[in-house]
């Protein structure tokens, strides 16, 4: 077989790869139908959002809601669920909670180390640990718990150091986990095997302490997290 018969069937075998992906692609979205989210949360009729809440009280702390920036709400995609509050302590520690649910456009649940780093804070402890949850069944939730260093300018222009933990994890139906490289392996693999686009919240808490405080602080997030998580996550099937 010469040289040109030989480019002749490489160039054959690339279009009909690339014909069979594309239809394979093609089947898969117009086939394909949106999975159940992993946290509790009620159709909107008329929207393509869904109605998510927090608990307005929870691990000592009571809460207000707090709106959706504009900014945010251009930057998502419109199908985009969001519920944010406040929490806050009798000593006045505040903790800010997120929690994000997809609809059809993935692109929703973006990843956690672009937004720190824009808006001036430097990530310079990252841990994976499992925080307990009760009821029924009881379980483990796996969380990324970061600590992030910035610095604030006073009026009279002294610079002073501050601390953050912020804490977050992904939870889709019967799946929770805390790497985003996961999620992506596992929504790929649900639309192939299944056909289905599993619907991902990303949920997270942030607050700020003095340098040397974070161990302390951190105990105070997780007991906020394990006590508010029942109220608005679905448990793992048993």
């Amino acid at each position: 077989m010469n040289a040109s018969a030989k480019k002749s069937i490489l160039f054959c075998l690339t279009l009909a790869v690339i014909g069979g992906t594309a239809l394979a692609l093609s089947h898969i979205k117009t086939s394909r139908r949106l999975g159940n989210p992993g946290v509790k949360a009620t159709a909107i009729p008329g929207s393509m959002t869904m109605k998510i809440s927090l608990p307005e009280n929870a691990g000592g702390f009571t809460s207000s809601n707090i709106s959706t920036s504009q900014g945010v709400l251009d930057f998502l995609p419109k199908d985009t669920s969001f519920a944010q509050r406040l929490y806050t302590a009798p000593d006045k520690m505040e903790v800010m909670a997120n929690l994000i649910l997809m609809g059809d456009d993935r692109t929703s649940i973006h990843r956690p180390d672009y937004c720190l780093p824009g808006q001036g804070w430097q990530i310079v402890d990252q841990a994976s640990v499992k925080i307990p949850i009760a009821g029924t069944p009881g379980y483990e939730l796996p969380v990324q718990k970061w600590t992030v260093h910035n610095s604030y300018t006073t009026p009279e222009g002294q610079k002073i150091p501050v601390s953050g933990l912020y804490v977050f994890w992904f939870v889709a139906e019967n799946n929770e986990t805390d790497d985003y490289t996961g999620i992506q392996k596992s929504i790929l693999y649900h639309l192939i095997r299944h056909g289905v686009l599993e619907r991902w919240a990303y949920a997270s808490y942030f607050t700020l302490c003095a340098p040397g405080q974070e161990d302390a602080t951190f105990a105070r997030v997780k007991n906020l997290i394990a006590d508010s998580v029942p109220e608005f996550q679905l448990p793992p099937a048993k």
